[in-house]
This record gives structure tokens, sequence and C-alpha cells, in this order.
């Protein structure tokens, strides 16, 4: 049992020793939160215990040099009078702020090594961080602003994560949600979907109404919308049409095919006999019984019916704007109907195990011209829903 606690031991002051080493080297890099971070989360366990002196120790350089480092580039920054400069300040200042926040719990700190409770210099930055806060929320209410009135897509589109930010740091601030949705509208892309048909043939009413169920494709994004009726009150930046070329329905078939089987069972048992027809006993006096076999023969007559259909038509790509084709995509759909049923005449038990399988079957009415058409076009729907999906407009 000691042996296992000094093992432990052991194993827990190299781990120490580890995360110490660790500590140094990220002040040595100048990388002072993520020191202080591991140095917070060792005293959070047990800011009492001796093992984590060195922590203590290593916090309170980390702390001290982190914020020289923020404070001196936060003074820098604000020379400058550059409002580009607006969000490095806030963010400066709030982890400023936070950083305090952070350490403010462990407080007092108290290191056997040094002798003395640690030096942690609480600052008030309420002024700092609401000026600064002020001034980037304005600049970035001003740069959403300045992209709107350029009056395109994307610029409407870099406006949006502007008033985000806005709203995210101010909520209420000025008309910023009355923007934020402005600029969504503006940015979309507004898709108009139609269906023409040229095949000369009918198109069943709900395949029409299934292909263009948008809703069902999952496809709309955040910035893109796809429409099946017009909107009078949106401008649409693109068109697809999907065009039926053709609808080739065949006519309705039966084919009719019969076979003869045959097959040789197992017809009962009988005694076995010599050739002047005793029955032959074994070696204990038993009658030696052996198996009957005889052909058996049954004719069937395999039916077949058959329909097809074969879809024809294209993906067209248009950009409103510019008046022109940007893209086309063929699709093509056969469904094929077929059904096989059977019916026989003589020994059953000559039927292989498939014909047995038909005979259970009869015959079934041809599906429509429509149930083709609508059966076809649900390939028609997996095609174009994965040229919407690979073929982004944007």
């Amino acid at each position: 049992m000691k042996k296992i606690i000094l093992l432990l031991s052991s194993i827990l002051f190299l781990v120490s020793c580890s995360s110490v080493k660790r500590n140094q080297n990220f002040i040595s890099e100048g990388d002072y939160n993520r020191a202080i971070d591991l140095a917070v989360k060792k005293l959070q366990k047990n800011k009492t215990s001796s093992k984590f002196d060195e922590h203590i120790v290593l916090l309170e350089d980390a702390y001290k040099k982190a914020v020289q480092s923020d404070q001196k580039r936060a003074r820098f920054l604000e020379k400058t009078n550059d409002p580009f400069n607006y969000r490095e300040i806030y963010f400066t200042y709030s982890g400023l702020e936070e950083r305090q926040d952070l350490i403010r719990p462990l407080l007092p700190l108290y290191s056997n090594s040094l002798k003395r409770n640690t030096k942690f210099k609480m600052v008030d930055y309420s002024s700092d961080l609401i000026s600064a806060k002020d001034n980037f929320v304005a600049h970035l209410y001003d740069e959403g602003n300045r992209f709107m009135g350029y009056n395109t897509i994307m610029d409407y589109r870099k406006a949006y994560t502007h008033f985000c930010e806005v709203i995210d740091i101010k909520p209420n601030y000025k008309d910023s949600k009355q923007l934020l949705e402005e600029v969504h509208f503006k940015g979309t892309d507004f898709v108009f979907v139609s269906l023409q048909n040229h095949s000369g043939q009918i198109i069943p009413f709900r395949l029409e109404k299934d292909l263009l169920n948008f809703n069902t494709y999952g496809l709309d994004t955040f910035w893109t919308e796809y429409h099946s009726e017009i909107q009078s009150n949106i401008e649409y930046s693109f068109g697809i049409d999907l065009n039926f070329r053709s609808i080739d329905i065949s006519p309705e078939r039966i084919f009719e095919e019969t076979f003869t089987r045959t097959k040789r069972i197992k017809d009962g048992w009988e005694y076995k006999r010599d050739r002047n027809g005793n029955i032959i006993k074994d070696e204990n006096g038993n009658p030696i019984k052996i198996d009957v076999f005889k052909t058996v023969r049954a004719h069937i007559t395999i039916t077949t019916q058959t329909k097809s259909t074969l879809v024809t038509g294209e993906v067209f790509y248009s950009d409103f704007r510019t008046r022109r084709t940007l893209n086309r995509f063929p699709l093509s759909s056969e469904f094929i109907f077929e059904h096989l049923y059977a019916e026989y005449r003589g020994d059953k038990r000559a039927l292989t195990s498939d014909d047995l399988d038909l005979i259970s079957n009869h015959f079934e009415y041809f599906p429509s011209n429509e149930q083709m058409v609508f059966d076809a076009g649900e390939d028609i729907k997996i095609q174009l829903k994965e040229i919407l999906e690979e073929n982004s407009l944007r």
C-alpha cells in the first residue's frame, strides 16, 4: 500500500512539474493568457496546496505582464484615432475586465516561496469599456449603412454581419434590428422555379405539385430562397426552368411462355425382395424397406405483363439580371412496370420453387399512363434535387 501511495505521489509530482514548465514556456513566448488559464485551473482545485505554489508565482508574473501589454496596446490604439481600431480597443478592455473577473474569486493568494500574498492590481475599466463599446458600436452601425449604400447583394450581406455585431453588443441600438431584417431581405437570392411541358403529354397535377414543392427538397439556405409562385414584392435574381422534352409511353404488352417440368420424386416405400419375390431381411430378421421413386410432370404457363415510360428533359439556369442562360443539365428517367404470374396443369410436385411463387400471383391491372409518368417523375425529382444541391447559384 505504501508503494502505491509513493508511486501516485511521484506521478502527481511529475505532472505538476510538467504543467509548471509549460506555463513558463507560455510566459517566455508572450502567451500570457494561456499561462493564466492553466494556473487558474490548477489553483481552483486547491489554492492552499503547497504543490501549487509555483503556479501562484507564475500567475502573478503572467497577470502583471498581460495587463501591462494590454494597457500599452489600448493606449497606442486610442492615440491613432482610427475608427477601424475601435474593435481591438473594445475587445482589449473587455479582456482586461474578464481577466480580473477570472482571478478575483481566488484572492487572496498566499505564496510560501514569496512569503506574502500575491499582488494583483485591480482596475476599474468601466469608463474605458463603456467608451470603447460606444465607439465600436457606432462604427459598426456606420459601416453597415455604408455597405447598404452600395446597393449590391454581396454588400447587403456584409452589412448584415455588421448589424448582427451591433445587436450582439447593444441589442437596442437605434434601428439596427429593422436594418438587420432589411439587409437580410435585400441580400437574399430569390430563385423562381418553373415547369415547362413540351412533351405533348399531360403531366399529372400531383407530379407537378411534388416537383415544385421545394419544402420537401430542403434547399433553402440563409441567403437563398426558391419559389414556385411569383410574389409581387420580390425581385428574382435567378430562374430555374424544368423543361420536359418528351414523355414516351409504351403499349400494354402481355407475353406467355409454356414450359414442361419433370421431376423424379419419392413416392412411398416397399419391401426389398429377391429374384424369387421373397422379402429380404436384415441380420436382425427385420424386413428391409426401400424408397419408391416415380417421375411426375406438369405444364406451366408464365405470363409477363410489361409497360414502360421514358421521360426526358433539361434543367436551365438563368440569370434574370443579365438575361443569360448560365447552365443546362439533362434529365432522363425510365420506369418499367413488370408483373409475372403463372398457371399450371399436371402434378404440382413437378414445379420449382420459383414456379410456386409465380402461381400464387394473379393478373394485375396495368397502371394508367398518368401513374406511369408519376412513377418516372419520382426519379426526376431525385435528379433535380441533386442538380440543385451540386450547383450553387453563388
